[in-house]
């Protein structure tokens, strides 16, 4: 049985930005007596950053699945007499940043499909590439769909192995076998929760505990460890790639299903992930102090004042002032009741966004060489007008540094950067760059910086967008929209 609670607001339109948008946060926790729609709600606070355009959880009561999902902000969408209405001792949760499927509300997660053991529930972090080639196969199978997004098709996959006859172990991979691409998925039932990463790890996922006032140990699934530490749950380990893990009240099994090779997104690690996340055994917030020291080194520049752009840019600012000597300040005000900009889907909200969000201290500004440090520049568009910014607030020059080579090629492994002609890197020099967005001088990080400050086998990390080189074979048939389904018509 399923019980569905939704109500109706406008669909967003879809356009780019300045800034690379991340696909989904997921979150699961199995704690028996425990509020675990509680629980999901402030993990999924912690992982606001991860999609802003909508937010869901499903809680299970036995048999019984609760489900509540809209468009907007974890805040926005869930209420204390929503969360009231999602008992259960099992909960997956999903924030949304569409890479397949439009920006509405149907296709707003965890993707809830019935199957003859019950019903299960989907949260999934990342993009298949196989996705055109997946729904011809599950429709000659018979099966049918709901929405255009490639999760539900995931979870779809599953209902059909699971209706055939397998077990839900035996289902799941069985249906992973099927997907090509990037996905974490956090996936619930009646019977357990299920974690699992595609056999490169293109995307985060981690495992936490808890105890309970009655001393019981009970696990949490997350895209990051802040969704962790925001429940007081204790980080464990990393969900390996191509591996399964099965929490029940027994406890927790793990299992691999296929052979793997890691290759966790870079930039993960550079910018998407909070600051305060651990990823690959590493601070980021330390990682990203680094990169600014190596930039530091690599692209000196003489100036009175080293500021980052609220709030990515921070640590690499902070790790460049310390190496070159040059004073750190604050040059720029954040509105911490603006969410991040560059996120928002749509072009309106984008141009007004900037405003609203960043305003430059004029006393500090005012007659002084300024070094702006942020950890990317993908369109080009927002840099002019932070640039103009700081002009108009009586900066005298005006050097950009960014902690990240150049973003030349597009990413289809669940970032909103398929569209190669949009990277104002692939088809500009440094130099013309530097002159749209109106700079005295810009420098990039070096690719060998980017990877010495890692400290990590640099064959980890997938960094296709500054390469080229695809983990993840790419049919032709996803390159350029993430809207394919609706273009065809399915």
């Amino acid at each position: 049985m399923t019980a569905y609670d939704e109500f109706s607001l406008e669909p967003c339109s879809i356009n780019s930005s300045d800034k690379p948008e991340e696909a989904c946060g997921v979150f699961g926790v199995y704690a028996p007596e425990e509020e675990v729609a509680k629980l999901a709600y402030f993990g999924l606070y912690a992982l606001q950053h991860r999609g802003q355009e909508s937010a869901g959880i499903a809680t299970f009561e036995g048999d019984t699945v609760h489900c509540y999902k809209n468009m907007g902000l974890v805040s926005q969408v869930f209420k204390e007499d929503i969360l009231k209405t999602l008992p259960g001792d099992l909960a997956v949760g999903h924030t949304r940043y569409s890479t397949t499927g439009s920006s509405h509300r149907a296709n707003a997660q965890p993707a809830v499909v019935e199957t003859r053991l019950g019903t299960l529930a989907l949260a999934h972090n990342g993009n298949l590439v196989n996705t055109l080639e997946l729904r011809q196969t599950l429709e000659k199978r018979g099966c049918d769909f709901e929405t255009t997004t490639d999760s539900e098709m995931i979870a779809v996959a599953i209902a059909q192995e699971v209706n055939s006859g397998q077990d839900w172990l035996e289902a799941a991979v069985n249906a992973f076998k099927l997907c090509s691409g990037a996905y974490s998925l956090v996936i619930g039932t009646p019977s357990g929760l299920i974690g699992t990463r595609d056999p490169n790890g293109v995307r985060p996922l981690v495992l936490g505990e808890i105890e309970t006032d009655d001393g019981k140990t009970r696990y949490v699934l997350a895209s990051e460890t802040c969704g962790l530490d925001i429940i007081s749950a204790t980080y464990i380990r990393d969900i390996e790639p191509g591996e399964l893990v099965w929490i029940t009240e027994e406890g927790i099994t793990s299992q691999y299903w296929a052979q793997s090779e890691r290759k966790l997104c870079i930039f993960e690690m550079i910018y998407f992930a909070r600051p305060d996340s651990i990823m690959h055994d590493e601070s980021l917030y330390t990682y990203r102090i680094r990169l600014g020291e190596q930039l530091a080194k690599e692209s000196y520049v003489d100036a009175d004042l080293v500021m980052g752009v609220p709030d990515s840019g921070i640590p690499a600012a902070i790790g460049f002032s310390e190496v070159s000597g040059i004073r750190y300040g604050e040059g720029l005000i954040k509105n911490r009741y603006v969410g991040r900009t560059f996120i928002q889907p749509t072009q309106h909200m984008r141009e007004h966004g900037i405003r609203m969000k960043l305003n430059p201290l004029k006393d500090v500004l005012n007659g002084k060489r300024v070094i702006i440090v942020d950890d990317s520049i993908v369109r080009g568009t927002t840099s002019r007008k932070i640039v103009r910014a700081l002009r108009e607030a009586g900066a005298t020059e005006v050097h950009m540094r960014i902690s990240s080579p150049p973003v030349t090629h597009p990413c289809f492994y669940g970032i909103d950067t398929d569209n190669q002609s949009q990277l104002i890197a692939a088809t500009k020099t440094v130099e013309e760059i530097a002159q749209q967005i109106e700079v005295d001088s810009l420098a990039y990080l070096s690719w060998c910086g980017m990877l010495e400050a890692t400290g990590k086998d640099p064959n980890s990390f997938c960094s296709a967008c500054f390469n080229g080189d695809y983990p993840i074979p790419i049919p032709n048939s996803v390159k350029g929209s993430k809207l394919m389904l609706e273009k065809l018509g399915v």
